[in-house]
């Protein structure tokens, strides 16, 4: 066996198949250390054990020297050229492991003419074809031949040299680009022209030690630059795996006429070839035919397939099981989930495009990774483009339009300039999977975008999370037709009921930007408790309602996850809810939230009471943990007119430092139940503003009697660092400031002075620290009550 004691791994590469590789290495036990030479910006930062090395892929003495030098136990190329150029055999002469196929296996690849006689040779279905190396002769053939043909460069051309013409004419045309015209370099020196097959086309990775050849998950990938096959070949815009198309009897079919015979072939043939073969085939009315071998992992292939190998599947242990002929002997298996990769790539490409633009990386679900392919590490530590296929983003999911909305929704939160992608990656595994529907049964509710499944999953995903709200009055137990709350188990005597009804507004865009959804769950239920508190009750129980185009059960479950926390923090149940999907009116990844509580308080409890205020009361401030969930347009406005993104690094200071700028704006609203019911049950205060839309200007006169107002001072509170860029970057005013945010400040209590002693000490006693004297209750003339905020122009710049 290798010595893997050193557990340190080279990789050779720098695109998102190497970033793959890495990522999964990173995960195994075994692996203590990775080097990815070259590597790009996004391995290094994979985790702390993987670290990119300045060494090209193709300089294989200074590879080695490095290997030696750091008891590198196995070498892993990702790219076909070191090992068309020898990589293997240079590092099995000085008895370094390497996952790969030696120069003569990797022929294979670096020649199509020379893979195309092998098969013929073996007896493995494939396309009718001919070699040459002359154009006259190449024309002659393809004047002669009465069946559409394809066009290939033989030898290596970056994904790049298979041209499909669609007329004889344009046929000659692509002949003559290869041969005449060297569009490809040397590559087309020898082209391979074959008969154009029909049929859906996979991708079949298979790691083989020589001997034994193991499947992955069928791929499928996306060539062409546009939406619908159209525009010129590319490397690849996007790719997804299992592919419903590869049912287990063709995927045993290729195992027995395809994948075993190639390596029995090769064996015999005297280049065995280890590491792994991909092999892609087009799945015609005769049964799978070859198109093609590579003897490397695919790109974007890899990126679907490694994120579904098994949590126990160790992929070091495989590799490591290839290199030593003893593949049988280790466990190589698959989730059974899906997962779907889309390509961001630089505008231009596969033309010219211009490299360098910075890229900003907004936050990812938990099913949702980003891998790099043509990015680099600029001398300010910033993340740029450096190549035409940028990024890769993949979603993994239990069915495969989740693992696309998924990937898709990564897209979403990656911004640099010039930045597009297929939109339509899986558009013929969806339809396939519609067709196979429709042929075994009738139209269903599914079939109109509307998933009970999912739905279902979801309840059966937050049922714990809910069952932690319990308190006496219900068992706070979903997933019937309402909710039931015993009111004489909270002990009132002569209770009256509060209700209160919300949304969260605006900030929910930021949510969708950000995908980060579990703290708008605890502004929605803050929105309400807050508002019933109030009023002296407390919230017994609560319920929302979520509305969506497209049900993505994580993005659900976050949310309602922050909406039990909320109501665990307000000490209220979450009792029902109801989630909508309805893609007639929402867009996919789209949703929107509502939600109501209902409190009770004893009937000579209830607040405010008028008739008790008087000049000159207490007005307490209790802190706000930022803009809570009022004034986002505004915000909205403030953020693009600075040219900023959500990604940008946050602007003012906060107390998590490097947070994003949207990250430090979806800080969640506070939420004052339980520092106030008891101060409130003791009858202590006179009445209470929660100051959410409209400011201190709207909010504070709901609560005083006509001819009584309110004078605020600015200066008996911080004003915090959100508040102060708001102000500074909008130019907004000291009183749109007032009557727009709450400038720090999200509850008013009117106090007896007599009394405000003892409500601090109740409240510092029930976990609120800062009690900040912001004002009093003045005799105004006006039969309205009015507030005035004094010294916003010395305090608040």
């Amino acid at each position: 066996m290798a010595d893997v004691s050193g557990d340190t791994v080279l990789i050779i590469g720098s695109g998102g198949r190497e970033h793959a590789i890495a990522w999964k290495l990173a995960q195994s036990p075994a692996v203590a250390k990775v080097y990815v030479a070259p590597g790009n910006g996004g391995t290094s930062h994979i985790s702390a054990k993987v670290e990119n090395v300045a060494i090209s892929g193709n300089d294989f003495g200074a590879l080695i020297r490095f290997a030696r030098e750091h008891s590198v136990a196995l070498v892993v190329p990702g790219p076909e050229q070191p090992l068309v150029d020898g990589i293997t055999d240079a590092c099995k002469k000085v008895g370094l492991p390497c996952f790969g196929p030696s120069a003569k296996a990797a022929h294979m690849e670096g020649s199509k003419a020379f893979s195309k006689e092998f098969m013929v040779r073996h007896g493995i279905p494939t396309a009718r074809h001919q070699n040459f190396t002359t154009f006259d002769q190449a024309k002659a053939y393809v004047e002669s031949v009465d069946f559409d043909v394809v066009i290939k460069a033989s030898g290596l051309a970056a994904g790049k040299g298979v041209l499909i013409p669609q007329s004889k004419q344009e046929a000659l045309a692509a002949l003559h680009a290869v041969m005449i015209d060297r569009e490809f370099g040397s590559a087309g020196d020898e082209v391979v022209i074959e008969e154009f097959l029909t049929g859906q086309e996979i991708s079949v990775l298979a790691f083989s030690d020589g001997y034994t050849v193991v499947q992955c998950p069928p791929a499928q990938d996306h060539k062409r630059v546009y939406d619908g096959d159209q525009g010129p070949n590319t490397g690849g815009m996007g790719c997804y795996a299992p592919a419903p198309v590869a049912t287990p009897t063709l995927l045993s079919t290729i195992q027995k006429t395809v994948l075993q015979p190639t390596i029995d072939g090769m064996r015999r043939d005297g280049y065995p070839f280890v590491g792994m073969l991909f092999t892609g085939l087009m799945l015609t009315p005769d049964g799978p035919k070859v198109l093609e071998y590579n003897v490397r992992f695919g790109d974007p292939e890899t990126e679907v397939v490694l994120p579904l190998m098994a949590p126990e599947c160790d992929l070091y242990q495989v590799f490591t099981a290839c290199v030593e002929g003893r593949l049988d002997s280790v466990r190589l298996s698959f989730t059974d989930h899906y997962a779907a990769t889309v390509v961001l790539a630089s505008g231009g490409y596969p033309g010219s495009y211009t490299k360098g633009k910075p890229i900003t990386f907004g936050t990812l679900g938990p099913h949702t990774t980003v891998f790099h392919a043509g990015t680099q590490t600029a001398a300010d530590g910033t993340t740029v483009t450096s190549g035409g296929r940028v990024l890769t983003i993949t979603g993994v999911g239990e069915m495969l339009p989740l693992a696309l909305d998924r990937a898709y929704a990564g897209v979403d939160v990656v911004q640099f300039d010039g930045a597009f992608c297929r939109r339509d990656i899986g558009f013929r595994a969806l339809a396939h999977l519609a067709q196979q529907q429709n042929t075994t049964a009738g139209l269903t509710y599914a079939d109109a975008g509307v998933s009970i499944d999912a739905g279902n999953q979801l309840v059966e995903r937050i049922k714990a999370v809910v069952k932690r709200t319990q308190r006496p009055g219900t068992d706070s137990d979903i997933g019937g037709f309402g909710g039931l709350f015993d009111l004489k188990a909270t002990q009132y005597q002569d209770p009256v009921l509060v209700s209160a009804t919300d949304g969260v507004g605006t900030k929910l865009k930021l949510a969708h930007a950000m995908n980060i959804h579990h703290t708008v769950g605890v502004d929605l239920v803050a929105m309400q408790v807050n508002d019933i508190i109030v009023q002296g009750a407390e919230p017994l129980f609560f319920l929302d309602y979520y509305a969506c185009g497209h049900l993505q059960v994580d993005a659900a479950e976050s949310f309602i996850t922050g909406v039990a926390n909320g109501c665990l923090q307000a000490g209220c149940a979450l009792i029902g809810g109801e989630t909508a999907e309805m893609p007639g009116m929402y867009a996919t990844g789209d949703y929107d939230v509502a939600g109501f509580a209902v409190g009770a308080v004893e009937r000579s409890l209830i607040l405010p009471k008028l008739d008790t205020i008087s000049a000159g009361d207490v007005l307490l401030g209790l802190p706000s943990s930022g803009i809570h969930s009022n004034g986002f347009s505004l915000v909205r406005k403030i953020v693009d007119h600075q040219g900023l993104s959500w990604q940008s690094p946050c602007p003012f200071a906060t107390p998590t430092p490097g947070q994003s700028l949207g990250e430090a704006l979806l800080e969640p609203t506070r939420i004052y139940v339980r520092a106030l019911l008891p101060v409130v049950q003791h009858g202590l205060i006179k009445g209470m503003a929660h100051i959410t839309g409209g400011g201190f200007i709207d909010n504070v006169p709901r609560v005083l009697p006509s001819g009584l107002g309110a004078d605020i001072d600015a200066a008996a509170w911080p004003l915090l660092p959100v508040f102060q860029w708001l102000k500074r970057a909008g130019q907004v005013t000291g009183v749109e400031m007032a009557r727009t945010f709450n400038c720090g400040i999200g509850m008013v209590l009117i106090v007896d002075p007599a009394q405000v002693t003892v409500v601090s000490d109740l409240l510092k006693a029930h976990g609120e620290p800062n009690i900040y004297h912001i004002g009093q209750v003045v005799a105004r003339d006006a039969t309205k009550a009015s507030v005035e905020v004094l010294n916003m122009d010395t305090c608040w710049v």
